[in-house]
């Protein structure tokens, strides 16, 4: 789509709602070529009006294709291709058809794309000039593209759909339904019937109403899906599952519009028996590893408790302080489970988690701090980080942020994310204005806490973790960013 907007902006006076309608048609086009069995090519005049520029072009993948080389970009000057010229000065399409085959282009034909009473571009069908005889399935093809081709000039041509979704819609191949104006089978391709015979389907499917055919086969108590019922009898287009206890099959329907009045409707199965057995395999392993990192969480909370209730009974003061420790240890632990047990993958807000820990440090302070407790913020960002990577690196901010409350004697402390500018390194700062080191003392024997940080990230995280000193403390702590470029 960018092309053709790039080309749109630089070679025509189109407006963006122009752009749109044709951005439309190009998004849906693969289903027009596949049942056309033509390459498509879709024209715009440029702004002098001396000719056409091609911006967007589509092979089908029923039949082979008969404009091998890229027209993306290509200007034909006015009377180069006489069918495009008509279809621009009149606004009608221009087909040529050889009357023993009505339904079978004899060469380049033209559908005019229309809005507000003027043609916004050329949709060029180039169907093979190879002699074919059109069995039933291929004259199906080819008549039901005459339908759409004809919605196309119309304006009705893509259709709205009702109750769709991201996955990628049935094509042409995987099985096409023919409806009457009545929603009656008129036609079923060989894969629409394979598709038919897995839901169950023992007798033909033609001459019957489809949607009746499919509630007998969904074997589902209580009234059908409506979705189901509507894109099957025709009326809407749309997507719906079909399923019974041996198959699910996607059904897509577009209803077939001529002069204003519904005359038939196209509906495309497709066989996901195999992808929706997938999709729910992985939805109940996500549920199992959410259902995981609860109970962990759960259980890291239990031993935190018992640390608390232990400590309340310690006879010493550098007892108590020992558990406590321990404690946050296992409280900012908790709190990774606690973030991957609400949100399934195994990604984190590691934002969130920094936060969190703020709050828990924040209710130790009182503790340290006679003078009244520091202020502790955060600065920056990081987003989500994988899990492995989040469970250190808050581990690490936890005792940095519990070393700075209890030693610095700090007025504020904060905790600052950021990235590199090349973006190839996370970088976690947590600086206060207290009192700094004792001078003279190296920072790998300041306790057992910074020896943690510097194992957990230089061992762990492969990074690096530097103390300076100065009007306070300030700890730089740097890992490779897991975003960044291989």
């Amino acid at each position: 789509m960018a092309t053709l907007t790039r080309l749109a902006a630089d070679r025509t006076d189109l407006s963006a709602d122009d752009v749109a309608v044709l951005a439309g048609i190009v998004e849906e086009w693969s289903l027009l070529s596949d049942l056309a069995l033509s390459d498509l090519v879709m024209w715009v005049p440029t702004w002098n009006e001396g000719g056409l520029v091609a911006v967007a072009q589509v092979r089908p993948v029923t039949a082979p294709t008969v404009v091998p080389d890229d027209e993306v970009g290509t200007f034909v000057p006015r009377g180069r291709h006489p069918q495009l010229d008509q279809a621009v000065a009149f606004g009608r399409p221009v087909k040529v058809r050889d009357v023993r085959h009505p339904w079978v282009p004899a060469s380049i034909e033209a559908y005019p794309v229309r809005r507000g009473g003027r043609v916004v571009g050329v949709l060029a069908r180039h169907a093979s000039h190879s002699p074919r005889v059109a069995g039933q399935l291929e004259e199906m093809y080819l008549t039901s593209a005459d339908d759409l081709l004809a919605m196309v000039v119309d304006g009705r041509f893509p259709v709205v759909e009702a109750g769709s979704d991201t996955m990628e819609a049935p094509r042409v191949g995987d099985g096409l339904v023919r409806l009457d104006a009545d929603g009656v089978v008129a036609y079923t391709s060989p894969n629409a019937v394979s598709a038919l015979r897995r839901l169950g389907l023992a007798g033909e499917a033609v001459g019957t109403s489809f949607s009746q055919l499919l509630v007998r086969l969904s074997h589902r108590p209580g009234p059908m899906d409506e979705a189901v019922t509507a894109v099957a009898s025709g009326r809407t287009a749309g997507r719906a599952d079909v399923e019974n206890a041996r198959a699910v099959v996607l059904l897509r329907g577009i209803p077939l519009i001529r002069d204003g009045a519904r005359c038939g409707a196209l509906v495309f199965l497709q066989d996901v028996t195999d992808l929706r057995r997938r999709e729910r395999a992985l939805m109940s392993k996500d549920a199992t590893i959410r259902e995981i990192h609860h109970r962990v969480k759960n259980n890291l909370q239990t031993v935190g408790a018992m640390l608390r209730l232990q400590a309340r009974r310690a006879s010493t003061d550098e007892t108590r302080e020992a558990l406590a420790e321990a404690e946050l240890r296992v409280a900012a632990i908790a709190i990774v489970h606690e973030s991957l047990s609400a949100d399934a993958g195994e990604r984190v807000d590691f934002d969130d988690i920094v936060d969190r820990i703020l709050a828990l440090v924040r209710d130790l302070a009182p503790a340290y701090s006679a003078g009244g407790a520091p202020a502790l913020t955060r600065q920056g960002s990081w987003g989500s980080l994988p899990a492995d990577l989040a469970t250190p690196l808050a581990m690490a901010a936890s005792e940095l942020l519990h070393n700075a409350v209890e030693h610095a004697d700090a007025g504020e402390i904060t905790v600052a994310l950021s990235r590199d500018r090349g973006g190839h390194a996370l970088e976690m700062v947590v600086r206060d204005d207290g009192r700094g080191l004792p001078e003279g003392l190296d920072p790998s024997d300041a306790g057992l806490g910074l020896s943690i940080v510097q194992s957990l990230i230089t061992g762990d995280l492969h990074g690096t973790c530097e103390i300076t000193t100065g009007d306070g403390t300030t700890v730089t702590v740097r890992v490779p960013d897991p975003r960044r470029p291989r």
